[in-house]
């Protein structure tokens, strides 16, 4: 009876599909969409067309993941707040929606109305919710607390998402620029960030960025544009500061991704309607001038750096002394705090490497195990590669120890690549290192709450990606 019931779901899901791909034969805005099976991890989706269209097919080509992603999402939410993923919506409708500006409530109807077209019951209130999840907590909800003095507040703070550089000039091997990123993140949401969207929209300039599904924007930050403009950020640690007035920072990332020329476009368009959600240290290259710039976006205190011979690394620690004095609680001198051992740990190899960075050595960079605060080779969280799980220490007050969190995937781009729209890329730890789900929660039972949607992450081989391929 039990292979009966496998084999009838079985049937049941070959129909399913069978039925949608019939749909998406005569559904006209499915013309231009393409999804390419996962390969080393990754899920290639190309679309384009109007804000409506975009929408549309980013909704219907990854409608089971997204049905699963704002499932997972609004577990994490509720167990970080307290707080119901109708909480969630309704902060959405209400604070978020009316600053979302025309294309990009078209683009995210047209995702609510993809997935209405599977069979999946989700609206735009739970589109847009899940676009701003990063910006929610804790940025808004700490806003929140304070507006309706909460006298036992959510324990939640800035996450510490990432590390990254961006170098030029004589730091690199051909004078030209280069950029590097991994994601830092819980695994069980980590593990759904392997998305590769290609984005031709109607207006603006064509993205390859890496993502999340349902999200109109990467999230994580890495992206590079037809205009030559190559985007990461890292998360500035513990930073506290919200503007409701705002406009969400999911919007603002996405239009700089998509309309900005030059660095200075780029800071314009991050800057204007800031909100303070989440808070980013915004790392930038523009491949046609070789510049590359440091965009430090507080609430209060917003700082520019820019150079054509140099590098600017970022690993979660805020850069800026009065920003770090007026929007952080983080304690730059304790140097085994993740954020400082790993921008040590940046300064190190930069100079070690300087004339030589290419695309390999950036991959070598991005799995790099060394502990800078106990000077051995040591996966942690303290590494480049980041390995909470591993870690008695955790990286409070963000991660508990051996929380299931740390470095979930690794992209590099160099002037040569971006110039043909091209990306690499890692799914799981870049360093070959698998995290196994099940052994985990036998050995740390204190995660249980994650045992539906925990999953392994295995460690996948650096993959080119080019837009249009």
């Amino acid at each position: 009876m039990r292979r009966f019931g496998v084999l009838a779901r079985c049937l049941l899901l070959l129909l399913a599909a069978a039925v949608a791909a019939r749909q998406a034969a005569s559904d006209q805005r499915l013309n231009r969409a393409v999804r390419h099976a996962l390969h080393n991890g990754w899920i290639y989706v190309h679309i384009e067309g109007s804000p409506r269209m975009l929408g549309f097919q980013h909704g219907y080509l990854l409608a089971p993941e997204i049905q699963d992603a704002q499932r997972v999402i609004a577990l994490v939410l509720e167990h970080d707040t307290g707080k119901p993923w109708k909480f969630f919506r309704d902060t959405a409708k209400d604070t978020l929606w009316p600053r979302v500006e025309t294309q990009y409530r078209e683009e995210l109807q047209g995702i609510a109305e993809g997935l209405n077209a599977r069979g999946i019951l989700l609206d735009v209130w739970d589109v847009t919710a899940l676009n701003a999840w990063l910006e929610f907590s804790p940025y808004y909800l700490k806003w929140w607390e304070k507006e309706h003095k909460v006298a036992e507040p959510a324990a939640v703070t800035a996450r510490e998402h990432c590390s990254a550089f961006v170098a030029t000039g004589s730091y690199t091997r051909d004078g030209k620029v280069i950029i590097g990123h991994n994601a830092w993140t819980g695994y069980m949401e980590g593990a759904r960030w392997n998305i590769i969207f290609d984005i031709l929209p109607r207006q603006g300039q064509r993205i390859l960025m890496d993502g999340f599904p349902g999200l109109i924007h990467s999230a994580d930050d890495f992206g590079i544009n037809a205009a030559g403009i190559m985007i990461t950020e890292t998360t500035i640690s513990q930073f506290n500061g919200f503007d409701p007035n705002g406009v969400p920072e999911f919007v603002r990332a996405r239009k700089a991704m998509q309309y900005a020329g030059s660095i200075d476009d780029f800071a314009r368009i991050m800057k204007e309607g800031n909100n303070g959600g989440y808070a980013n240290n915004w790392l930038v290259a523009d491949r046609k001038t070789n510049e590359i710039a440091n965009l430090e976006l507080g609430l209060k205190n917003v700082k520019l750096l820019r150079t054509k011979d140099g590098y600017f690394a970022g690993a979660n620690f805020p850069v800026d002394d009065k920003l770090a004095r007026e929007e952080t609680s983080f304690d730059r001198n304790d140097l085994s705090l993740s954020p400082n051992a790993r921008r040590i740990r940046w300064e190190q190899l930069m100079e070690e490497n300087k004339g030589k960075i290419d695309v390999a050595a950036a991959e070598r960079f991005l799995s790099d195990h060394y502990d800078t605060f106990d000077q051995k080779v040591a996966p942690n969280e303290r590494t480049l590669c980041g390995h909470n799980d591993l870690s008695p220490r955790g990286m409070r007050p963000w991660q508990p120890p051996y929380g299931p969190a740390g470095a979930v995937q690794a992209k590099v781009a160099d002037a040569t690549l971006a110039e043909r729209m091209s990306l690499v890329a890692a799914m799981g730890h870049s360093c070959g290192i698998p995290f196994k789900a099940a052994p985990h929660l036998r050995a740390h039972p204190e995660f249980a709450w994650e045992k539906h949607y925990l999953r392994d992450l295995l460690a996948h081989p650096w993959t080119e990606f080019r837009a249009g391929k």
